[in-house]
């Protein structure tokens, strides 16, 4: 699941510290639950214009959760490549799976939020070259989660190190593209990733997109069979009762990995709202590991 961090003004009204220990909350009844993974998108600003809402930076708020969690996996759906250097990324990340004990897993992609890069002082670059952005960060922090020295030069992102520590986790940490760029942001996926995350798509929709996936690995060299795919279902995608499981069923059908859904301010308040989320994931034939 993703946590509530203020991205939907999930803090509203609340102190900076009651909405820090609103989300430890949920991620330690996420983890008491039998849940997979807690994920963190990687905004700054709301949605919504919300000039005044809190919204928690999402690799602060991880390596915090590393150290209060001990088995749920913890990840960033998806980290936007622009917004930090390429080759401190991969730093920050081992430095997260030693804390973690070996439980990250990179989510990233190009970045979308127009006035989040603005108002931060990444000014916009177009379409294309945010896209360029993401290929050469994805080549840097590959490199820097490789045994070796790490050493490439692109355009939009370098690197000349050795690196220590590098990821608890063996052959690597993973590495998660998330996105629905059927030319490009695809056949990343296929070259550099472990997982291909769908945005938002319906079950009818992924299985459309599943046999463009197989061909863009099968263009890059690689058995379809060894990229794992999962999807995000965003907000309203999902609805509690029957018809939520039955979704979950059908993407389980489908071959994704995993469904990762948002929980709400709902979560914080109380856990009734994740009980009945967990009770429509075993209703989907789901195994929760229960805490």
């Amino acid at each position: 699941m993703i946590l509530p961090h203020g991205v939907w003004n999930e803090f509203k009204g609340l102190h900076p510290q009651q909405a820090w220990s609103g989300l430890r909350k949920v991620a330690a009844d996420a983890e008491q639950l039998g849940f997979d993974s807690i994920w963190l998108s990687d905004h700054f600003t709301t949605v919504k214009e919300e000039p005044d809402a809190i919204v928690l930076e999402a690799f602060t708020c991880l390596s915090a959760l590393a150290a209060v969690t001990e088995r749920i996996r913890l990840g960033t759906l998806v980290l936007c490549a622009a917004y930090r250097n390429a080759a401190l990324t991969g730093k920050m990340l081992c430095t997260l799976d030693a804390i973690s004990g070996g439980r990250v897993e990179l989510g990233i992609g190009a970045g979308w939020k127009e006035d989040e890069f603005r108002g931060y002082g990444y000014g916009f670059p177009d379409t294309k070259e945010r896209l360029a952005i993401l290929s050469d960060h994805l080549e840097v922090i590959s490199r820097m989660l490789g045994p070796a020295r790490a050493t490439w030069h692109g355009q939009h992102a370098s690197v000349d190190a050795v690196s220590f520590p590098k990821a608890v986790q063996t052959p690597r940490l993973p590495i998660m593209v998330g996105v629905n760029g059927k030319l490009v942001t695809w056949r990343l996926a296929a070259r550099y990733a472990d997982e291909l995350n769908l945005d938002g798509l319906l079950p009818d929709q992924v299985e459309e997109a599943l046999p463009v996936i197989r061909l863009r690995c099968t263009e890059e060299g690689r058995d379809p069979k060894n990229l794992r795919v999962s999807v995000y279902a965003g907000p309203g995608l999902l609805a509690p009762g029957a018809h939520r499981a039955a979704a979950l069923r059908r993407y389980s059908e489908l071959g994704m990995t995993r469904v990762i859904v948002d929980v709400d301010r709902r979560a914080i308040e109380s856990r009734s709202h994740l009980e009945q989320l967990a009770s429509d994931v075993k209703e989907a034939g789901a195994l929760l590991e229960p805490a």
